[in-house]
């Protein structure tokens, strides 16, 4: 058992002179109490376990039942479901804190959007399923599912962006860019769960990639290490107008079917990379490409 420190007078003293310190200097403070990184990493965790198939606890010795999978399943979707209801919870009640009418709001916010997401996950592993299979077939150091499923940190950032984007979808706050940022320092992978990623979708290598909460990436894209999908320097007050929930798009849309390799920039609210097209490698990119066309750096 973790033995607990008392604080002496000294502790008390310093924590005074901290708390003074942060006041003078006028710092921000959170509107009220978040979930930790090990709470978001929980809910990830169960997240994964069921839409990567045969992943953390959902995984079976060969020849298990139906029955008995199922069962391990609903374990772990039972698990899910509290761990995410709190978590959401917390994002929902942030600036509510001790008001007794609110809490019981937040609590029905936090179970409608909880029920939304785990109606979804079936939708949402047939989605990785695809991912998975465009792995295979595009990389030829793949050996197969299995290697993709354990080792590919493309795969890992794509699922939990999955997971947190339909998160958004169904009302959650601030959790889905919680867990997205999990997955970027687990990966280096940074996408905004407002992002739109058709299926299937595949990143190779993966480290250092950027894609923009207005992001639009349409079926069968490939992108590879270091490339940037984002938005040109604008004002704040031009990124969102206050009162509207829509928010202007910024970052570029690739259409179906495009490679985009190492290290290429592709900025814009106004940049289409057409169907089929192909942009070499530390390309930088802020017009249209016509699809099918071969543009950038070699």
């Amino acid at each position: 058992m973790k033995q607990e420190a008392t604080p002496k007078k000294a502790h008390r003293q310093l924590a005074e002179r901290i708390l003074r310190g942060g006041q003078q200097a006028a710092e921000p403070v959170l509107s009220g109490p978040l979930p930790s990184p090990d709470e978001v990493a929980a809910v990830v965790n169960d997240a994964l376990s069921v839409v990567l198939p045969g992943t953390r606890r959902t995984r079976l010795a060969g020849g298990t039942s139906r029955g008995d999978a199922r069962e391990r399943l609903a374990e772990v979707l039972a698990d899910l479901e509290m761990r995410l209801g709190e978590a959401l919870f917390l994002t929902a009640h942030r600036g509510h804190t001790g008001k007794a009418a609110a809490e019981d709001g937040c609590r029905r916010k936090a179970r409608a959007v909880t029920a939304r997401l785990l109606a979804s996950l079936p939708e949402l592993r047939a989605a990785l399923a695809a991912d998975v299979r465009i792995a295979v077939e595009a990389d030829p150091a793949a050996t197969g599912t299995d290697e993709v499923i354990a080792c590919y940190p493309g795969l890992y950032a794509i699922a939990i962006y999955r997971v947190a984007h339909r998160l958004l979808q169904a009302g959650g706050e601030l959790l889905p860019r919680m867990m997205t940022e999990y997955a970027h320092g687990r990966t280096g992978i940074d996408i905004h769960p407002g992002a739109t990623i058709g299926s299937p979708f595949f990143i190779d290598h993966g480290t250092g990639i950027v894609i923009g909460e207005t992001a639009r990436i349409g079926n069968g894209v490939r992108i590879y290490q270091g490339v940037t999908l984002g938005a040109l320097s604008i004002k704040r007050k031009q990124a969102s107008e206050p009162g509207k929930h829509k928010v202007p798009q910024r970052h570029p849309t690739i259409e179906d079917d495009v490679v985009i390799y190492a290290n290429a920039t592709i900025l814009g609210g106004d940049t289409v990379i057409g169907k089929g097209a192909v942009v070499g490698a530390n390309a930088w990119i802020t017009y249209s490409v016509p699809a099918g066309r071969r543009v950038g750096g070699g």
